[in-house]
């Protein structure tokens, strides 16, 4: 068993935990490899480019919170990922600090379970030709300096949904329903159903509202605005800027996340303390 970690370099309890998290592994004669970037700010190795990461391992560490979750999905492609949460409780991220030893030796041992994750592909041209872009969370096309409302138009299987006058549209997973969906208004939704959550940001008509659709819609999106250009992300970053007119085609991947799960963690609960939910009853007020 060999473990790929990958650090969020910015986060010093991060580093340190990555420091401490290698002295086990050495201690109990586990391989290991960290990403590139991991490598050079702790000045530990072996190491690999995160391009390469998922040859040289067997399973992933990510250790820091649900942001750098995503970033080692995009490159952790079938394999398990423990999500080590080292800030604030995430949705994504599973274990604690002090969980994280007994995730991974409930990996060395076999012993665990996995949270399959479905993921988003957006079929994008560049230069005249397909490119595959695949995202956990979500994603999304916004107005980004382009000074007017532009018109967002949806087709699903091909047949028009409508025409959103809005700042931007939001496609996201069940997973990445509690993300950028979540804050723009869309519904909270449990992260097994097989649905995806089309929401408008900012709309300007008052009866657009968030649309659930099944997972298995193709969804077409294009800009109808003069001139201007729209940024389009994956998960939060930035892949393509699209002009008006372009057709983007998102569809949910033949490619899944697989998590390694945390059997002391409820959904439920989650929900509870990351939203708030019930505070005031629950103590008692």
């Amino acid at each position: 068993m060999k473990f790929g970690i990958v650090v969020n370099i910015n986060r010093e309890d991060a580093l340190e935990l990555a420091a401490e998290l290698v002295d086990w592994l050495k201690a109990r004669n586990l391989r290991y490899v960290l990403d590139a970037t991991s490598a050079r700010k702790t000045g530990m190795g072996p190491s690999a480019a995160i391009t390469e990461l998922n040859k040289e391992c067997d399973a992933f560490i990510s250790l820091g919170g649900d942001g750098t979750l995503l970033f080692t999905s995009h490159y952790s492609v079938t394999k398990p990922v423990i999500g080590i949460n080292v800030g604030h409780l995430g949705f994504l991220a599973e274990f604690s600090k002090t969980e994280m030893y007994d995730a991974v030796e409930s990996v060395v041992n076999g012993s665990y379970s996995i949270h399959s994750r479905s993921q988003l592909e957006t079929e994008v041209r560049i230069g005249g030709k397909p490119h595959y872009l695949r995202a956990l969370n979500d994603v999304v096309i916004e107005k980004g300096t382009y000074p007017r409302i532009p018109t967002f138009i949806i087709r699903l299987d091909g047949e028009l949904l409508s025409a959103y006058r809005a700042d931007g549209i939001i496609i996201a997973t069940s997973t990445g329903s509690t993300a950028y969906s979540l804050s723009a208004g869309g519904p909270v939704i449990a992260p097994k159903s097989n649905v995806f959550v089309i929401t408008p940001i900012c709309p300007h008509m008052l009866t657009v509202r968030p649309i659930v659709i099944s997972d298995d819609k193709t969804i077409e999106v294009s800009v109808d605005a003069h001139g201007g250009q729209f940024p389009l992300n994956c998960d939060g970053h930035v892949t393509k800027m699209l002009n008006p007119g372009e057709t983007i085609t998102v569809r949910k991947s033949n490619e899944v996340i697989n998590l390694v799960a945390n059997a002391d963690r409820r959904y439920c609960e989650i929900l509870r303390n990351k939203l708030l939910w019930g505070r005031e009853h629950h103590s008692g007020n």
